[in-house]
């Protein structure tokens, strides 16, 4: 999809052309808190004046002082080129997201292998499942071929063993997915079920589910929004 450079008062950023080509994970950058509203930072209360100056957070657009708003982090959810800043609360959550951007999204990408069974049917298909490469769909390919738009998942649901009362480690070892057919209100379900043949890596299953299920949580953010 072609890609665009824009500015804004927050930075640089490589959007879409057409916004419907946008990231189902991305977030709109937020309006700021206008100067004259915020005589004083928003978390240390400090009063701004020629020598304490103001800046605003990238990500929540709350106005504060360099001490509480100096660090300078990626935030690919609102496709900035560069290292933004943002206050110490935006700035940890933009980096724990650092790493399903940098590992767990090519994780979904390279796909793995799993039995998927659609609705309430007792025949199950070996598939490969795969993010597309735009990130706007799921893709399984095996005997048949689904395309699963990720806008119109409304729900993930991970299968996990090996918990007991006493605890204890578990695993995920599948999942349940349900969605919209576009254009209908009708909900469909998969269940993505991890195989035990020699065709499937179980270790590289359970990785992908584990990385799903942080793309799920992004995807109900970016809505929430």
């Amino acid at each position: 999809d072609a890609k665009k450079l824009v500015r804004s008062p927050s930075g640089l950023r490589m959007v879409p052309e057409h916004r419907a080509a946008r990231s189902p994970f991305g977030l709109d950058e937020p309006p700021w808190v206008p100067d004259k509203e915020c005589p004083r930072c928003m978390q240390c209360d400090t009063k701004f004046d020629f020598i304490t100056r103001k800046h605003h957070c990238r990500r929540c657009g709350k106005c504060f002082c360099d001490k509480c708003c100096s660090k300078k982090v990626p935030l690919p959810r609102m496709c900035f080129v560069d290292p933004v800043r943002q206050c110490a609360e935006c700035a940890l959550v933009s980096q724990k997201e650092t790493e399903f951007y940098d590992k767990q999204l090519k994780v979904l990408m390279n796909g793995a292998t799993f039995f998927v069974t659609l609705g309430t049917s007792d025949k199950s298909e070996l598939m490969v499942c795969r993010l597309s490469n735009n990130q706007r769909y799921l893709v399984l390919d095996g005997d048949s071929h689904y395309e699963i738009e990720i806008i119109q998942i409304s729900t993930v649901q991970i299968l996990t063993e090996g918990f007991t009362p006493g605890g204890g480690n578990t695993r995920a070892i599948g999942m349940i997915l349900q969605y919209k057919v576009p254009g209908s209100e009708e909900v469909t379900q998969m269940k993505f079920t991890a195989g035990e043949d020699f065709n499937c890596n179980k270790k590289l299953s359970a990785a992908w589910l584990a990385a799903m299920h942080k793309a799920a949580k992004l995807l109900y953010e970016s809505r929430d929004q």
